[in-house]
């Protein structure tokens, strides 16, 4: 955990672009669902499941496991690619993505799926979610972490506020808040429908640690989160800026991509382009 190498890193990279193509595969199986957000975050998702989590894919339920919120529930398909490749259920399947009976709904469901520690849905419920867990393991004296990952639209919603601000103020330094910074929502970019900066300055405002890093380049996140772990008496906040399709050209930066799937053309061109990136990482 957090021992960094070239090779670890490499590895890294590979699992991130093999998250990325599942993430496509999967959401043109299923016809529907949200591009943008969970392939500019693969480099997060792969950077937590095989480095920085403290886990255990056979025994999900581990009381000392490290707690992954995710409240920005729609950008599950990269969630559920990460679990996959890491042993949680077979890779398989993630063709089942949202349909009927499925166990990997739309939005996470904690009880129809082992691994996930809370269900979402409403944004905005997150944070307040982590919160009350950080709170918990500090009550019963344990030592694991609280990371939380929301988006950045989200922070739109009030209770997001009224949440950072309780964290702040009951000095919770076992929590990571990590907020995707990819400046778009379903119906344009966040500075032209509700601007949130000076957000590093608001939370900093609020009594929390701030870091802002790069979240797409690996060594960079892992390292902001290592930082975050030496921290006492605030929480942090990693303040992620993320391409949102990073990997797929045609869905860089265009938020129109934000809630829908690839057809079957647009598939076989991003996993085309993907396979490309994925032979020259190793090569690298």
């Amino acid at each position: 955990m957090f021992e960094l190498n070239d090779k670890k890193i490499v590895d890294l990279e590979e699992k991130a672009n093999k998250i990325r193509e599942l993430i496509i595969s999967s959401l043109l199986e299923a016809g529907s669902g949200h591009s943008a957000g969970p392939l500019g975050m693969a480099d997060i998702f792969s950077a937590f499941y095989f480095n920085i989590l403290n886990h255990d894919p056979k025994n999900p339920g581990w009381e000392d496991r490290d707690r992954l919120v995710l409240s920005n529930g729609h950008i599950c398909p990269v969630r559920y690619a990460a679990m996959a490749l890491a042993g949680y259920f077979p890779v398989e399947e993630l063709k089942t993505l949202r349909k009927i009976d499925s166990r990997l709904q739309g939005h996470p469901h904690r009880t129809s799926l082992p691994g996930l520690e809370t269900t979402s849905g409403p944004l905005g419920e997150g944070l307040s979610q982590a919160i009350g867990i950080a709170l918990a393991a500090r009550l019963d004296k344990k030592k694991h972490r609280i990371y939380c990952i929301a988006s950045d639209g989200e922070h739109e919603e009030g209770n997001t506020w009224e949440a950072a601000m309780f964290a702040g103020k009951e000095r919770l330094d076992n929590l990571t808040l990590v907020i995707d910074r990819n400046n778009i929502q379903i119906d344009g970019f966040t500075e032209d429908v509700m601007p949130l900066e000076p957000l590093k300055a608001k939370y900093e405002s609020f009594n929390w640690n701030v870091i802002e890093v790069d979240g797409n380049n690996i060594r960079s996140f892992i390292d902001a989160v290592s930082q975050a772990r030496s921290v006492h008496e605030k929480p942090t906040v990693i303040i992620a800026n993320t391409i949102p399709g990073k990997g797929v050209d045609f869905m860089e930066n265009d938020y129109t991509w934000h809630g829908k799937p690839p057809n079957k053309e647009e598939a076989d061109k991003a996993l085309k382009e993907l396979r490309t990136l994925g032979g020259k990482i190793r090569t690298e």
